[in-house]
Order: structure tokens, then C-alpha cells, then sequence
């Protein structure tokens, strides 16, 4: 994983993704070539016990972009949801995602497709192409993901399937403490996951099976 964030870091530089698409094809190479090991991940993937998922944060990225560990509970799936602008490429680390693409509102939501994602898929998502909706459909495994989102943000806008209707969603860090020892950052969204999670709350690490 360290030899992934050095790749990343000396890809991106200064200036993360931008709008630079050799270097958007680079970044998507490099998180293609990455192949999932357990022991790379483990210490960051920590689950919240009721909650849809939760964002463990790997590498901040000099502000320029962020990496994040995603666990998904069984049969639990995010709100349909923009990047505020931002790039967002998505790899399966463990289990299986389904990742939902629809038009923006006009004035309610069209799917467009749906894809599975199997262990080591890489996905690609920007507010030009669409909307998504990431699920893990299986009723007995979670799942677990690694996240880039460049340039990171703090606020994201989540819609209704059913009317279209928009809402605000914030995405802001909290710091939680392991069960163990030391300290990770958890991003939950008060829209984008069932509940705000306590910043005195501890959670479960996932390792692969």
C-alpha cells in the first residue's frame, strides 16, 4: 500500500488530478496495477457496527487528493450521490460492489447501467459522466474498497431515486480511536450514511477471508 501512496504522490505532484487526462489515465494505472494483499489493508479497515459503511482514511495527499478505506456492510449500499467535482476512482479490495450510474435529475433520476465489481476492479467516476450508487449485495460479507478522491472534498449533494430532490450532504472527518491502539480518521456523512458516528465510538477491524 506505502508503494502505491509513493506512486500516487510522485504522479500526481502538487497538483493531483486536475483536468490532465494522461495524468488521469496514469493515477487509473497505477490503482489498476495494485493488486489487493490482506496485510496491506487490514489495519485500515475498520467497521462501524450500524452503519451502511465507513471511510477510514489511508493518505491525505498533501491536500492535493485523498486515499480512503471504504468497508461495507452486508447488503448495504451509499445514498445516489455527485463528487462534487471531484475525481473519484474506486478499487474493490475484498467482496463484491455493484456500482449503480445514473443521469443527473431531469427532473428525476434515469439509470443509466449497472456494473458489478469484482476483487481488484477499478472504477471511474466524475460529476461529468453521471450520479452512482455504490452497493454490496451480499447478504452474508462485506466488502472493502479503496477510494482517490482528487482534490478532496467536504460536501457532497445526494439525491432521492424516487423525486430527484437534492440535498446537501457533509463528508467532514472525525477522529476515532482503534480497538486496538493509535488513531485512524473516519469520514461519515450524516446524509451519506444512516448515522453520524460517535467520536468516542470504537469499531471492528475487517481483514480479508
Amino acid at each position: 500500500m506505502q508503494d502505491l501512496v509513493s506512486s500516487l504522490n510522485s504522479v500526481m505532484g502538487d497538483g493531483g488530478l486536475g483536468d490532465d487526462q494522461r495524468v488521469v489515465c496514469q493515477v487509473k494505472q497505477l490503482m489498476r496495477s495494485y493488486v489487493s494483499q490482506s496485510h496491506d489493508w487490514a489495519q485500515y479497515a475498520v467497521y462501524q457496527e450500524g452503519t451502511r459503511y465507513t471511510r477510514n482514511l489511508v493518505d491525505d495527499g498533501n491536500g492535493k487528493y485523498n486515499l480512503l478505506i471504504l468497508v461495507w456492510g452486508e447488503s448495504q449500499s451509499s445514498p445516489i450521490h455527485d463528487h462534487a467535482g471531484s475525481h473519484c476512482m474506486m478499487k474493490l479490495l475484498d467482496g463484491q460492489l455493484t456500482e449503480h450510474l445514473f443521469a443527473w435529475p431531469n427532473p428525476t433520476l434515469k439509470l443509466k447501467r449497472s456494473m458489478p465489481l469484482q476483487t481488484n476492479a477499478v472504477a471511474y467516476m466524475h460529476d461529468k459522466i453521471g450520479l452512482h450508487r455504490i452497493a454490496n449485495p451480499a447478504s452474508d460479507r462485506k466488502a472493502v474498497s479503496l477510494h482517490l478522491y482528487s482534490p478532496p472534498y467536504q460536501m457532497c449533494t445526494t439525491f432521492d431515486e424516487h423525486t430527484g430532490e437534492a440535498e446537501m450532504s457533509s463528508c467532514a472527518a472525525e477522529r476515532l480511536k482503534r480497538p486496538d491502539s493509535g488513531s485512524f480518521l473516519l469520514h461519515s456523512a450524516q446524509n451519506c450514511s444512516p448515522s453520524a458516528v460517535s467520536s468516542q465510538s470504537q469499531g471492528s477491524a475487517i481483514t480479508s477471508s
